[in-house]
């Protein structure tokens, strides 16, 4: 992948890479509303790739490939999120999901079941999840998105050959952690949706077979496992101030 001058050829690495933005991107496409076109979401990971080149080629110490990805998958994650491809209205009962989702647990110390979320939002069950089904391609969580935006991801923070940050190195340990657990404490049907999913790569229509439901039911669990998710994790992150406190208490 190097020229007779020595330095990476960028279009040598395009062209090997440009199936990988594609594989990427499709299979990106399997979480989203058919109103977002895949060729948007290539074209933004193409971007991606150049980036990831031209990082690279300033002596980040990471496998490429590896590397690429993360840039490849940010990129497009950034362009869906600049379009506003999901509706605020939906945004904002997501939102109040996941806060119904937190209290209810508080309350009475295990996971919410869906009739009491609905119950708590005023809304009927079939309503309730209706709204979920609506809400396919709200699950595009990735861990970098629990982290501030003026931070950098996690695989530039701790590139090979960097000084590691402790407190950082803590703080994504914590979090990732937190994840864990609340996968853990997923309920059973929705714990076996993720791992399907995530672990397994079985689209949605696959895991209807496998646990003998309808794929719209399989996109309601979903959306519903990745708002419990996201409730647990962002109410596990510590707070600006406390992180400042931290890391003054560090500094000293």
């Amino acid at each position: 992948m190097y020229n007779a001058a020595g330095t990476l050829d960028k279009d040598q690495l395009v062209t090997r890479y440009a199936p990988l933005v594609k594989r990427i991107a499709y299979h990106l496409m399997a979480k989203l509303p058919a109103s977002v076109q895949v060729e948007d979401i290539i074209q933004n990971g193409m971007m991606g790739l150049l980036d990831a080149i031209g990082r690279y080629e300033e002596g980040l110490g990471a496998q490429f490939e590896t590397y690429a990805v993360q840039r490849i998958r940010g990129a497009m994650l950034d362009g869906l999120r600049e379009n506003d491809w999901l509706p605020r209205s939906l945004r904002r009962e997501m939102r109040r999901i996941e806060t119904a989702v937190h209290s209810l647990e508080q309350l009475h110390g295990r996971q919410p079941t869906e009739r009491e979320l609905a119950e708590s939002l005023g809304m009927n069950l079939p309503d309730y999840q209706k709204m979920l089904q609506e809400a396919r391609g709200y699950q595009l969580v990735y861990f970098e998105d629990f982290s501030d935006e003026e931070e950098d991801d996690f695989l530039e923070r701790h590139i090979v050959g960097e000084a590691a940050d402790p407190l950082s190195l803590l703080e994504d340990h914590d979090m990732r952690t937190a994840l864990v657990n609340a996968i853990e404490d997923l309920p059973e049907r929705e714990k076996m949706v993720m791992g399907l999913y995530y672990e397994e790569d079985l689209n949605l229509r696959e895991i209807g077979e496998v646990l003998g439901v309808s794929e719209s039911r399989v996109c309601q669990l979903h959306s519903q496992a990745i708002a419990r998710l996201r409730s647990r994790i962002s109410n596990a992150r510590p707070n600006d101030g406390n992180k400042r406190g931290r890391k003054a208490a560090t500094a000293n």
